[in-house]
């Protein structure tokens, strides 16, 4: 199925529920009605994010929007339960909640998941559904979980079959070993880490398998025109390194009148597996001020000057 259609760029779904700082429902409400706005018709969400919090606030920021006009995905891997008590999130979320949240990538919690989201979003189906971060639990991946998606898929109660993960190996024997439509490639394939290009990447190419790549400001340190010294990457403090890596990025990027973030928006589109990307955004301005990057002019110059200064592989497409 073509995930990108008038636009290759969406909305990711985990800020939604407050990954690391809160974010109240009529800005996580308003913040899908700007992408909507702004014409970004694929959108991204999981039961992780925000312990089934960000599925809600989706499906009632796309309430009345036609069915027809928009890509919707979710993951399976966590399933949502009740305690007895309320507590923080202990995930990154600004939450509390007596929800609580379990691995499971059996075939039964795969359908329970599915079933989950569907009620949480208010929607009749989900077009792509993502297998959520198994990095430690391949062998229950490869042998209940992804079986179960092929059978709904073959079904059409689904329509295409993937893997969301941050890391490439595991998603590249995925790739090569498994029947996958699509896998979102988070925080691998960006303007300061584009080690996808050695093994994931070329397999999706292989296999006929779509890409979205997602943490393409790698957390936060390619989200401004200079970072800043407490920058993340990956959700961890940057080291120096990558401060001073991003930082030469920048120089180079303004003395072709561009910004950091806007080549980084544009940098992971160019390579042929990649039909787009999908941005986090927490309120309306995020979204316009990266719907407006999306729309800067990148000159050619610019990419070949970041790979003569080696700032950038020789390999990685840009045009």
């Amino acid at each position: 199925m073509k995930i990108f259609d008038s636009s290759r760029i969406g909305l990711g779904g985990a800020p939604l529920a407050g990954l690391r700082t809160e974010v109240s429902e009529a800005d996580a409400i308003a913040t899908v009605h700007a992408a909507w706005d702004a014409g970004w018709r694929y959108f991204d969400t999981a039961p992780h994010y925000g312990l089934g919090i960000a599925e809600e606030r989706l499906g009632r920021g796309l309430a009345g929007k036609a069915r027809d006009e928009y890509v919707l995905s979710s993951k399976v891997g966590r399933i949502i339960y009740e305690a007895d008590t309320e507590a923080p999130d202990g995930e990154g979320f600004a939450v509390v909640s007596k929800r609580r949240r379990r691995f499971d990538y059996s075939r039964d919690g795969v359908l329970r998941s599915i079933e989950d989201s569907l009620r949480r979003i208010g929607t009749d189906r989900l077009d792509i559904v993502f297998v959520h971060d198994p990095d430690d639990h391949y062998d229950e991946a490869v042998g209940t979980a992804f079986p179960a998606l092929i059978e709904l898929r073959e079904q059409g109660v689904i329509g295409a079959i993937g893997s969301g993960m941050n890391q490439s190996a595991m998603l590249t024997r995925f790739v090569t070993e498994i029947d996958l439509d699509v896998i979102m490639l988070a925080g691998r394939y960006s303007l300061i880490d584009p080690d996808g290009l050695d093994d994931v990447l070329p397999a999706c190419l292989a296999n006929d398998v779509q890409v979205v790549a997602v943490g393409v400001f790698n957390s936060g340190l390619l989200s401004q025109p200079r970072p800043a010294v407490d920058a993340t990457f990956n959700y961890a403090p940057a080291d120096e390194a990558l401060i001073a890596k991003a930082n030469q990025l920048a120089d180079v990027c303004e003395s072709h009148g561009v910004t950091l973030p806007a080549a980084a928006l544009a940098f992971p589109r160019f390579h042929p597996a990649v039909a787009g990307i999908a941005i986090g955004c927490r309120n309306a301005d995020e979204v316009r001020v990266n719907a407006s990057l999306d729309q800067a002019e990148i000159p050619a110059a610019l990419w070949s000057d970041l790979k003569s200064a080696g700032l950038l592989r020789a390999d990685a497409p840009t045009g």
